[in-house]
C-alpha cells in the first residue's frame, strides 16, 4: 500500500476495502439487495449523462481573458457604454468560451458542414456577461417563432433518421431571408478549418447603453489574430476519414503547448432608431451590416490560455443565455434575441437543473457573488445569502435584502404599436446581401458553392429544385444559371414561376462579374488561409 496515494471511499466517504467483487452469498451468488457499495456505484454510473443540447450538443471549451482597451475605435467606451468590461482597462475579466456545431449529436463530426458556435462567458466584477453567438455573421431566420420548424427540417428525417436534403431546402424555399445564410453555410465558410482560426461574431442586434442614458444599436464580433481558414467539401472529407474530432483537439494541443489563441474583439455601432434609409431592418439578424457604412471597432481582446479540468463538469454544464447581460448592454428588439432568451436559459434549467447557476462553470466570480431570495429545487447545495437567514423575502421592516440604489440615469425607450403578429416590409436584402455574397466570393469558393448546393438539389423533388433555382437566379443570374446547370434543373421553367404567395416579388438581381482572383491550383491545400477577405 502506497502512503502517498489517497484511499478510495464511496460518495458518502466511506474507505472502500474491496473494489473489485460484489457482495454476494457464496462464490457463484445470488447477489443480494443490501449491496450498497455496488447499488451507489452503479446507479450513480447509470446518471451520468445529462441530456445532450438539442442544438450545439457537439463541442469543445477552454478558459481565458478578456482585456479592454478602454476605447470603441479611437473614443473612450464610456461614450457608448458604462459597462465597467468594457471601459476598464488593464483588467483581465475571466472568461469560458464553448465552441461547437449546431445541428448534429453529442459524437458527430467536427467537419459537418453547419454554422458553429461561438459561446463566451465573462465573469466580470459586475456579474456574468454571456455572448452567444456563431462563426458566421448572420441567421437563417429572423423570428424566434420559425425556430422550432428551422431545427426540425435541419434534423434528421423522423422516419428514415437521415438528414435529407429535401427537408433543408423545403424549408430555405418558403423562407426567402435564409438565402443570405445558405450562401454562406453551402460555400467554404460552412465549414471553418478549426475553431482557433474562425470568426465569432454575437449575430442578433444589442445596445449600449451610456450614463447619460443615451443608447445606440450594437453589433459584437470577434476576429481571429490567428488569420480565417476555411474547407472545401473534399478537404473536410479526407479530414473526417481520418478523425471527426479535429477541431477539439486542435484547439486542446495548441492551448496545452502555449499557443494561445487570441481574437480582436470588435463591434459595429449604429445610432438607436428605424433607419428607414437602408434597405434592410437593422434588428433582422438574417442582414449583415455593411462594413464600409458601419466600421469594425476594436474594443479588447480574448485570449484562451487554458484547458478545462473535466469537460463534462465544465464544458459540458456550462450554460448560456442571451437575457445574461450587466448595465450598459441592453436589449434591443430584435425579434429573435427576444425569443432566445426565454429558450436558453429555460433549457439551461431542463437540461441542467434549477440550481445550474451554483455550479462553479456558471457561477459569478467569487467578489460578486450572488445574493437572491431563491431557494429549493433539484441540486440545491448552498443557499444564497440573504444577510438574516430567516428572511427569505423582500421587502422587510427587520433584515434581509434590499434593492441597489437606482442609476442616476436610466435608459428608457418609447414603445407605441398596435399588438399584432407582423412580418417585416424591408426585404429587398433577403435576395439583394445573398447576390452581394455570391459576387464577393473568389472563383474556387463559388465553384464549391455550386457544387454543394447543386448536388443537394440533385436529391429533391422537382418542386424544391425549380424554386429554389428561382430564388437564387434571383440573388444573381449566374448563381441560379449555374446550379441549375450543374443540377439538370430546367432553368426557364424556374424563371417562369410566380413569386411565393404572401412574399413581394424581389428584386436586386445582378450577374456576377468574371472571375479575376482565384486560383484554383491553390484551392486543394488547407495550409494557407482561405475565405473572402
Amino acid at each position: 500500500m502506497d502512503a502517498k496515494r489517497p484511499i478510495l471511499t464511496t460518495r458518502q466517504g466511506h474507505p472502500v476495502t474491496d473494489n473489485q467483487s460484489l457482495r454476494s452469498v457464496g462464490e457463484r451468488g445470488p447477489a443480494t439487495l443490501e449491496n450498497y457499495q455496488f447499488i451507489e456505484k452503479i446507479t450513480h454510473f447509470d446518471r451520468e449523462r445529462i441530456p445532450e443540447r438539442v442544438v450545439h450538443a457537439r463541442g469543445t471549451g477552454a478558459h481565458g481573458y478578456f482585456e479592454a482597451y478602454g476605447k470603441v475605435g479611437k473614443e473612450p467606451a464610456s461614450k457608448y457604454s458604462c459597462a465597467r468590461v468594457l471601459n476598464e482597462t488593464g483588467v483581465q475579466t475571466p472568461i469560458f468560451v464553448r465552441f461547437s456545431t449546431v445541428i448534429g449529436g453529442k459524437e458527430s463530426p467536427e467537419t459537418a458542414r453547419d454554422p458553429r458556435g461561438f459561446a463566451i462567458k465573462f465573469k466580470t466584477v459586475e456579474g456574468n456577461w454571456d455572448l452567444v453567438g456563431n462563426n458566421l455573421k448572420v441567421f437563417f431566420i429572423r423570428d424566434a417563432i420559425k425556430f422550432p420548424d428551422m431545427i426540425h427540417a435541419f434534423k434528421p428525417d423522423p422516419v428514415s433518421n437521415r438528414q435529407e436534403p429535401w427537408r433543408f431546402y423545403d424549408f430555405i424555399a418558403n423562407h426567402p431571408e435564409s438565402l443570405h445564410m445558405v450562401t454562406w453555410v453551402k460555400s467554404p465558410w460552412g465549414i471553418p478549418a478549426n475553431y482557433r482560426e474562425m470568426e465569432g461574431s454575437g449575430v442578433n442586434t444589442y445596445k449600449l447603453v451610456n450614463e447619460q442614458g443615451v443608447a445606440h444599436l450594437v453589433k459584437f464580433h470577434f476576429q481571429p489574430k490567428q488569420g480565417v481558414r476555411n474547407l472545401t467539401s473534399a478537404q473536410a472529407a479526407e479530414i473526417q476519414a481520418k478523425d471527426v474530432g479535429h477541431a477539439t483537439a486542435d484547439l486542446y494541443d495548441a492551448i496545452e503547448r502555449g499557443d494561445f489563441p487570441e481574437w480582436e474583439f470588435c463591434v459595429q455601432i449604429m445610432t438607436d432608431g428605424d433607419h428607414p434609409e437602408l434597405d434592410f431592418d437593422p434588428l433582422d439578424d438574417t442582414k449583415r451590416w455593411p462594413e464600409d457604412q458601419f466600421p469594425l471597432l476594436p474594443v479588447g481582446r480574448i485570449v484562451l490560455n487554458r484547458n478545462p479540468d473535466n469537460v463534462h463538469a465544465e464544458t459540458e454544464q456550462s450554460a448560456f443565455g442571451t437575457g445574461v447581460l450587466v448595465r450598459g448592454i441592453d436589449f434591443s428588439d430584435d425579434k429573435m434575441l427576444q425569443g432566445r432568451t426565454l429558450s436558453y436559459s429555460d433549457t439551461q434549467r431542463y437540461r441542467v437543473g434549477p440550481n445550474y447557476l451554483q455550479l462553479p462553470i456558471n457561477a459569478p466570480q467569487e467578489k460578486v457573488r450572488a445574493y437572491t431570495n431563491q431557494q429549493g429545487g433539484q441540486m440545491a447545495y448552498f443557499v444564497d445569502p440573504t444577510g438574516d437567514k430567516h428572511i427569505n423575502y423582500e421587502p422587510s421592516l427587520i433584515g434581509g435584502l434590499q434593492e441597489a440604489p437606482k442609476p442616476a440615469r436610466e435608459y428608457h425607450q418609447w414603445v407605441e404599436g398596435h399588438l399584432g403578429r407582423y412580418q417585416t416590409t424591408r426585404t429587398a436584402d433577403d435576395y439583394k446581401q445573398a447576390g452581394e455574397r455570391y459576387r464577393t466570393f473568389e472563383d474556387w469558393e463559388r465553384e464549391d458553392l455550386i457544387a454543394n448546393i447543386g448536388g443537394d438539389l440533385k436529391q429533391c423533388p422537382e418542386v424544391i429544385q425549380l424554386r429554389m433555382v428561382w430564388h437564387l437566379w434571383h440573388c444573381d443570374e449566374d448563381y441560379g444559371r449555374r446550379v441549375a446547370q450543374f443540377a439538370g434543373i430546367d432553368l426557364e421553367k424556374a424563371k417562369a414561376l410566380p413569386p411565393l404567395p404572401g412574399k413581394p416579388a424581389p428584386h436586386q438581381r445582378r450577374s456576377a462579374p468574371a472571375y479575376t482572383s482565384g486560383k484554383k491550383e491553390e484551392a486543394a491545400g488547407v495550409q494557407e488561409p482561405v475565405g473572402a477577405k
